[in-house]
């Protein structure tokens, strides 16, 4: 029985020593379960980061068309005056920007015009540079329109090809708009064959786009200008078609 009571005390003593060591491993494996959780929720962190952007931060345009007018310029420019116009635009979001526009418009002198400036012919023409706040509005993937409205420089040139007229003599309507009056009479040194002049006003107006490819959108736009100097004024509707990418 000594003998029994001893064995059972040995095995006994075995079993708690080595106990520890089994539960060591398993201490162990718990990080190890716990990295792949780390290592996800990092890879998901990066994908947010580099999450793509759906705008550009810089867009372009160009385009032509033709311009109707109005207001005292429908009296002496007839309308279809062909444009050519180029922009850049920077955006702060897939809705809101800024666009900087250079536009070039042919003015025509109607027929009247050019009986109340006794020329046989002439030339006229409108520079125009536009800053305008732009919201664009997207409507499907492929759909969308835009606005935008602010101020406008314009510088208006022309040229009579001659002219009957006689320095000194009053002014009648066409060139009061010409803007060579003096007075309310033509300049005597008789130089109101060419005409310039530069202008403030705003435009205001909105198109329509259509996508047709991933990076390139056709557009088509209708503005309302208006400058005005020394109560001389340039008004005129342009129409422009064109690209933007």
């Amino acid at each position: 029985m000594t003998i029994l009571a001893g064995v059972a005390t040995v095995n006994a003593q075995q079993t708690q020593s080595q106990q520890p060591a089994t539960d060591q491993p398993q201490t162990q494996q718990q990080p190890e379960n716990q990295q792949p959780s780390s290592q996800e929720a990092s890879t998901e962190e990066l994908g947010r980061k580099h999450k793509t952007k759906d705008y550009k931060n810089w867009a372009f345009n160009v385009g032509g068309g033709a311009s109707l007018t109005n207001g005292n310029t429908e009296n002496y420019v007839r309308g279809g005056g062909g444009i050519a116009a180029a922009g850049v635009a920077r955006n702060y979001s897939k809705y809101f920007g800024f666009r900087l526009d250079f536009q070039f418009d042919n003015l025509p002198l109607r027929t009247s015009a050019l009986q109340a400036a006794q020329a046989p012919g002439a030339t006229d023409h409108v520079y125009t540079l536009n800053l305008d706040p732009i919201i664009n509005i997207p409507v499907t993937k492929v759909w969308g329109g835009y606005f935008l409205a602010g101020p406008a420089f314009f510088h208006r040139s022309g040229k009579l090809d001659s002219s009957t007229a006689l320095p000194g003599s009053a002014c009648n309507g066409f060139f009061t708009w010409w803007g060579h009056c003096l007075a309310a009479s033509l300049p005597i040194n008789g130089d109101f064959l060419h005409s310039s002049q530069n202008e403030f006003g705003e435009n205001f107006g909105g198109g329509i786009t259509r996508k047709i490819r991933p990076n390139l959108d056709f557009y088509a736009e209708f503005r309302y200008q208006h400058g005005k100097y020394n109560n001389i004024t340039t008004d005129f509707r342009p129409i422009t078609i064109g690209l933007r990418w």
